[in-house]
């Protein structure tokens, strides 16, 4: 019989932080929590969706309880993208300096404090400081919940990086149906003389969420191994990878690692990571831009152009979205695995032509055919936002950049793409009442311009990993090498 290899030898050795990088790329290979971690991570980004929905609907309400002007409720409908914008740029630094944990933890409780005061709010401007709180928790919560979903996920096969990453649109999809369900059932209970019962417990019910994943934080979530790795504490990250990946690795330091200084965000808008910036910001424009326009405000849209009562543009919201865009979000999260990210974007792009075309064309429509035209024009929107370049615009950012900058290039692409969206949402009201149907003319540039940015800058995300390409690292070691030594914190300084 022959004789049997020592335990020790069947344990994967850790050396250095690129060792912690491959195990994880590799996946969970026994019992462990990190795909309840994804879960959580996921339960984030229903939130950031869920808050973002809430008044899609109740808007109108909104306008007559608070007897507002058309520039008033354009305020309101904007301030919580306007808190996103806040949120992206500080939560993103947060993020890579501080850790995931901490970051994703204060946006929780964020959520459920913004979201009781918007329920409670006895004033519009009280609703406004409100609605941006709850923005601002959207915008930190973004970039670390993409974080985690890449650090906590294989590289390639199912459950990859970029299917779990692209997972985050679905999820929004679906978040956005169960608002609009939610309404739903309220709208039936809710009596006709408060109608501000109804936009009130819709915005009250987002602390509930939030509120559960705080409760099981203690059992299930932990700092990123690879967060941990990155910044010295390879112990550290050893420990978590056997909780969460079912892995006991061997430590073998021959010389103790030390935490770099993060490198400068000016690293984003340098070679090699500039085209991408670039790239990453023109298609968070453009979805911000035409969501604004079209998913956000579809159901004022139905109640103006079909002449839907309530419950008609609730039904067809709630259709739209389970129907169109979830599955085309759940097409996306496929598809990403078998072609890749950059052809799905460009089809796309190319059905939202086609869907918006629709819109544009027909207008208010007077016939039956008509209005099948432009229903067919918001779900051909939905669906192609939903398999395309709703889902890859957090791909791109989530891959394109190592674990030191996850954080910062995301919430810095958000916080620049932040401005697209909140001025949409304060100006289409406004623009609506002017120019009427044809602003889907205008709305129709935003899908060519994607199309332009992708023919332009040939950049595929699938399969990359960010922390083994050798050229970044000395890109980013020369960021590092620039930051004068005063900018550093005293942990930074010392190392």
């Amino acid at each position: 019989m022959s004789a049997q290899p020592p335990q020790d030898a069947l344990r994967p050795i850790i050396r250095s932080a690129d060792d912690i990088a491959a195990l994880v790329n590799r996946g969970p290979t026994g019992k462990g929590h990190a795909n309840i971690i994804v879960l959580l991570a996921l339960g984030g980004v229903f939130l950031d969706a869920y808050d973002l929905t809430t008044l899609s609907y109740g808007i109108g309400d909104v306008q007559k309880y608070f007897n507002l002007s058309g520039s008033e409720t354009g305020m309101v409908a904007a301030a919580m993208s306007a808190g996103t914008i806040i949120g992206s740029l500080s939560g993103g630094w947060l993020t890579d300096r501080i850790g995931r944990y901490a970051v994703f933890m204060a946006d929780m409780a964020c959520f459920v404090i913004a979201a009781l005061v918007a329920a409670a709010a006895p004033t519009a401007s009280i609703l406004i400081l409100a609605r941006f709180a709850m923005g601002f928790g959207v915008g930190m919560d973004l970039p670390v919940a993409m974080a985690f979903l890449s650090e906590f996920s294989k590289l390639s096969g199912k459950g990859s990086k970029a299917g779990r990453a692209a997972a985050w649109c679905p999820t929004w999809y679906a978040a956005s149906s169960v608002c609009f369900l939610l309404v739903f059932a309220l709208n039936a209970v809710v009596p006709a003389s408060h109608p501000d019962w109804l936009w009130r417990a819709s915005l009250g019910f987002g602390a509930v969420p939030a509120l559960i994943i705080i409760l099981v934080r203690s059992r299930f979530m932990s700092e990123s191994p690879l967060w941990a790795a990155r910044h010295g504490d390879l112990e550290k990250a050893a420990t978590i990878l056997r909780a969460t990946h079912g892995i006991d690795p061997v430590l073998q330091i021959t010389v103790p690692p030390q935490s770099a200084p993060s490198p400068s965000m000016m690293a984003l808008l340098r070679a090699p990571l500039l085209r991408r910036t670039i790239l990453v910001i023109g298609m968070k424009i453009v979805s911000a831009t035409s969501y604004a326009a079209i998913a956000f405000g579809a159901p004022s849209l139905l109640m103006t152009m079909l002449h839907l009562d309530r419950t008609q543009v609730l039904i067809v919201s709630i259709l739209l979205n389970l129907v169109f865009a979830l599955t085309g979000g759940l097409l996306g999260v496929r598809l990403t695995r078998s072609f890749g990210s950059r052809p799905i974007t460009l089809a796309g792009y190319a059905l939202q032509v086609v869907g918006i075309l629709l819109l544009a064309l027909n207008g208010t429509p007077h016939s039956t055919l008509g209005i099948v035209l432009v229903m067919t024009g918001f779900a051909s929107f939905l669906f192609a936002q939903g398999f395309g370049p709703g889902c890859q615009q957090m791909v791109y950012p989530t891959l394109s950049y190592p674990t030191e900058l996850r954080g910062s290039g995301i919430g810095f692409t958000n916080f620049v793409a932040g401005f697209a969206g909140t001025l949409s949402m304060w100006a289409l009201p406004s623009a609506f009442t002017t120019m009427g149907t044809t602003i889907f003319w205008v709305i129709l540039i935003a899908p060519l311009v994607g199309i332009a940015l992708h023919l332009a800058i040939r950049w595929e995300v699938f399969g990359y990993d960010a922390d083994s390409d050798r050229e970044l690292d000395l890109a980013l070691d020369a960021s590092r090498a620039s930051l004068p030594n005063e900018a550093l914190c005293p942990s930074e300084r010392s190392a």
